[in-house]
């Protein structure tokens, strides 16, 4: 009995003495972890201005000093008491435009010209899909653009995380001739569409609900920043200047 009570309590301890030893050895790592999630993210940013096969060092330089990271809403409003890195953005999206607090990276290259780079998020067939988009400086023409994804099947839907889908958006319009919204949007090749082939991107050949789902993304996501886009075409290009 004694050597029974001995071995249970021995092994409780051992469990105990683990746990403690586990959870501490995860906040240790927890800084690391962050460091890791946050340079991911600014390499996937800048992929979306063509700044492609950065080292860690480079990425975090460029980003530093290059990128200037906002939130703005639905009215054009910038909010300086609000930080991207402190949004979630699935939450974010999930809500009424109106109540958005919508992250905005700004990117000014070598040569001074700024881009416009969109955070997007989404569903696809069996996850979360997500990605950056970045515009010119003129409010419409898509300069690039990058998606990732969860769980989507290779071979189909993980082909948006792909040079060959991605770079179909170069190029690409959000808005129409009479100043409208389109969005860039995602459909099939044989698909009968009202708008050109300025806002049309190729879906996905057996993807058709991860590209339907990126189409939806990307329209969910981008209109809620035109009326800063508004704003900011005002301020940089005053009429009949």
């Amino acid at each position: 009995m004694h050597s029974n009570r001995y071995t249970l309590m021995y092994a409780a301890a051992i469990s105990v003495l683990t746990a403690i030893i586990l959870a501490l050895l995860s906040e240790s790592l927890k800084p690391a972890q962050q460091a890791n999630i946050a340079l991911d993210k600014q390499i996937n940013i800048l992929r979306s201005v063509r700044l492609s096969n950065l080292k860690p060092e480079q990425a975090k330089d460029i980003f530093q000093n290059r990128v200037r990271a906002v939130v703005v809403n639905s009215r054009g409003e910038e909010l300086a008491d609000k930080s991207p890195d402190a949004l979630v953005l699935k939450d974010e999206v999930n809500k009424p435009a109106a109540q958005r607090h919508l992250p905005l990276y700004i990117y000014t290259s070598e040569e001074g010209r700024k881009y416009y780079i969109i955070p997007t998020y989404g569903v696809g067939l069996w996850g979360p899909i997500w990605g950056y988009v970045a515009l010119e400086d003129d409010f419409n023409t898509v300069y690039g653009a990058t998606f990732d994804h969860k769980g989507e099947t290779p071979g189909l839907g993980a082909e948006i995380a792909e040079a060959e889908f991605q770079e179909q958006f170069r190029g690409k319009k959000i808005m129409s001739e009479s100043n409208t919204f389109v969005s860039v949007r995602v459909v099939k090749p044989t698909e009968q569409v009202d708008f050109g082939d300025e806002h049309r991107v190729d879906g996905i050949s057996g993807g058709t609900i991860t590209s339907r789902g990126t189409d939806a993304m990307l329209k969910n996501c981008i209109e809620p920043y035109l009326a800063y886009f508004e704003k900011q075409k005002s301020s940089l290009h005053p009429a009949g200047q």
